[in-house]
């Protein structure tokens, strides 16, 4: 099957930030289409290449979870391929091209980085490539400094040289924009490129300084370094710039800047210690590194201080001067690479917030698959809650996998965050793995001031059962009452635990503070099982160990309504162990008896039950066992008759069937509280935060 959809990003010239751009258009592309192919016509075959270091910018690209080729499926030729013989170099490219789109949906062409030939002659080259894979071409010009006049005389060129190699022009796009006003330069742009003759989009992308910063670790090599002490993790982290810690240290400090590297003699160890106790305190920003240069050792008493503190923050050694490391840093320049997490999160964030990405993909001629992936749905996910962005309060503030997800969810703007627990132990942990949660509200349950009207609150719902105040001003102190008392009093839109605690401990605060939703007689829970082409919802496989009845009836009608809201269709099977009327038993009746109970208090519903799990889902058994039915074999919502199947079932299948499990999502109270698995990844809470926030807007 041929591919129906390709874009050739290109530009005219080096350090453009196209790689930013190719990932978010290959994002974009992983939104529509199951099977996303990345093809990189040129690559570099030098020094570093033969070492086994691999073309970065495809590196990048063939990580993305959308992608299903390997790295070598995805290479064109080498630039001395087309040194060699340029006709027979571009009919490789066509050729490899070909295989690659054979296999794919749509495919995203990565245009050469201007690092072998002059540039008009590389872009031409390009023109031509583009021309004979059919692929329209969406120029990235550098932004940087450069007038709306300057950008549409550069596009104007580029136009003419597709022309002229017979490629189309897809869309032109600004990327590093200094300027502040991008609408006014986006309308420029278009202006002057229409007066050109040139009738196609123009888009602009800010400058995000985090893209073209360099690592920690890029440095080490620069200054002839050594990492002496520290975590070597944090080598990842990314540099903004260096200061130079020549001065006393109440000066170093007022001096200090978010994600910087310190360049100080081993001599100073004052400023070590003092830069140190800044970065892991509240009131001061968290640097990248230490460098110590001069080739002058820290004393041994410091040395052992650090190491029994547990110091976290790398710290580097070079024999270099200060004149010497200073220069050798400064001209470090950073690349996008799947290593770094935070600049993956800031291109994809930049790209969805500047770039309207359905039209993008309309324009493109993108046709929308029926099939949904799990990586479909995790976007649908972290696109509504983006797109109304609600407050979200994390009480496991100073859990590592909490920050680490606060720190992406924050810069992708899933969400507003209130992270609870005390603020020097929440920032010392953030700094110790390289989290920055600046941006999000730190709430001490212990010395609040919300504390004593959230203990009158709590002691007024609960005296009735003999609660005193004290009682309830130690109550409140708990991290999960805190949190559940600030999504029931409106100080935020829903609550996300579990990491670090029992499911117990999050529901119990929200069943005594929050309740049900009226109607609804039990709290209840689904997990999104999402397969590799469509979502199933299955329902309860994490609170009610073994409901009645009516409780399984308000399961199955929660369920369905939450399936409805996040897009799946519900057609609700109940099951059991019998299929109809072919079998007998108590729980059997349990099962009909609740499937009744949901025709009468959901009529407009599709259901079906008792209903055994293969002939609910596989058409083929449907027709045998129930040929009449609107929902066996075409069931979306599946419900359990009790914990122990339902928990069994969604791990068997999560385990055997490589699903990927979203959830528990908690249903049937009033305010959205969601509980997370103790096994809980940084994936799995930042989707259990969109999906909080996504119920949030629905209630």
């Amino acid at each position: 099957m041929g591919t129906s959809t390709s874009v050739y990003v290109a530009s005219l010239e080096g350090n453009t930030g196209k790689s930013a751009v190719a990932l978010g258009a290959l994002d974009a592309l992983s939104r529509r289409v199951e099977r996303v192919g990345v093809y990189r016509p040129i690559v570099r075959a030098d020094a570093a290449t033969a070492r086994g270091e691999r073309d970065y910018v495809l590196d990048l690209l063939v990580g993305h979870e959308a992608v299903g080729l390997t790295y070598d499926e995805c290479v064109g030729v080498t630039y001395e391929d087309v040194h060699a013989d340029p006709n027979a170099a571009l009919d490789t490219i066509v050729e490899r091209y070909h295989r690659v789109a054979g296999r794919c949906d749509a495919v995203l062409v990565v245009g050469s980085d201007y690092t072998d030939v002059a540039t008009p002659t590389e872009f031409s080259f390009n023109a031509r490539v583009a021309a004979n894979l059919g692929a329209p071409v969406l120029v990235v010009l550098n932004g940087a400094g450069r007038t709306p006049e300057d950008l549409a005389t550069l596009a104007a060129m580029a136009a003419a040289e597709l022309a002229g190699n017979h490629a189309t022009l897809f869309a032109v796009l600004a990327n590093r924009v200094t300027d502040p006003d991008l609408d006014a330069l986006r309308t420029s742009l278009a202006k002057g490129l229409a007066v050109a003759g040139v009738d196609v989009p123009a888009f602009a992308l800010p400058e995000e300084p985090v893209l073209a910063a360099p690592s920690v670790g890029d440095l080490v090599p620069a200054c002839d370094g050594t990492l002496v002490l520290g975590d070597p993790a944090l080598l990842d982290r990314e540099v903004l710039g260096l200061l130079v810690a020549g001065m006393t240290m109440p000066h170093v400090l007022d001096r200090l800047f978010e994600s910087a590297v310190v360049v100080t003699p081993g001599d100073r160890p004052e400023v070590v210690l003092g830069v140190l106790m800044a970065h892991l305190s509240a009131n001061f920003p968290q640097v990248s590194a230490i460098v110590i240069n001069g080739g002058m050792e820290l004393p041994g008493q410091v040395t052992r201080l650090l190491e029994s503190a547990g110091a976290s923050l790398p710290l580097i050694a070079t024999d270099l001067g200060t004149l010497e490391t200073s220069t050798a840093l400064t001209s470090v320049r950073g690349r996008l690479t799947g290593e770094s997490p935070r600049k993956v999160a800031a291109a994809l964030a930049t790209f969805g917030q500047q770039i309207d990405v359905e039209e993008f993909l309309d324009r493109l001629d993108v046709a929308r698959t029926s099939v949904v992936t799990p990586l479909m749905f995790e976007h649908k996910l972290i696109d509504d809650a983006t797109n109304d962005r609600r407050h979200i309060v994390l009480p496991e503030g100073d859990e590592e996998r909490i920050l680490r997800a606060a720190d992406l969810l924050l810069r992708r703007g899933v969400a507003d965050l209130t992270l609870l627990g005390d603020p020097v132990r929440i920032n010392a942990q953030a700094a110790r793995v390289g989290a920055d949660v600046s941006a999000a509200t730190l709430l001490n349950p212990m010395d609040s001031d919300l504390t004593e009207r959230f203990a009158r609150e709590y002691h007024q719902r609960r005296k009735h059962r003999g609660l005193t105040l004290d009682e309830a001003q130690a109550t409140v102190r708990d991290v999960s009452y805190f949190g559940t008392l600030m999504v029931e009093l409106g100080l935020a839109d829903g609550m996300v635990s579990g990491a670090a605690h029992t499911t117990a401990h999050t529901i119990r605060p929200a069943l005594e503070v929050v309740r049900t939703t009226p109607g609804v007689s039990v709290a209840s829970s689904v997990f999104f099982m999402c397969l590799p082409t469509q979502v199933l919802v299955y329902g309860d496989c994490a609170v009610n160990p073994n409901p009645t009845a009516d409780q399984l009836a308000d399961i199955a009608v929660s369920s369905a309504a939450t399936a409805a809201a996040f897009g799946v269709e519900p057609r609700v099977a109940m099951l059991s162990y019998s299929t109809g009327s072919s079998g007998a038993g108590t729980d059997v009746e349990k099962v009909s008896a609740a499937t009744e109970l949901v025709r009468a208090r959901a009529p407009q519903l599709l259901v079906e039950g008792p209903i055994q799990y293969d002939a609910a889902i596989d058409g083929s058994v449907a027709r045998t066992k129930l040929p009449d039915s609107a929902v066996a074999g075409r069931a979306t919502v599946l419900v359990f008759p009790d914990l122990n199947t339902g928990n069994y079932t969604y791990k068997a299948v999560q385990r055997s069937a490589g699903a990927v499990a979203i959830g528990p999502v908690l249903q049937g109270l009033r305010k959205p509280i969601n509980d997370l698995s103790r096994g809980a990844t940084v994936d799995d809470i930042v989707n259990t935060v969109a999906i909080t926030a996504i119920q949030a807007a629905l209630s």
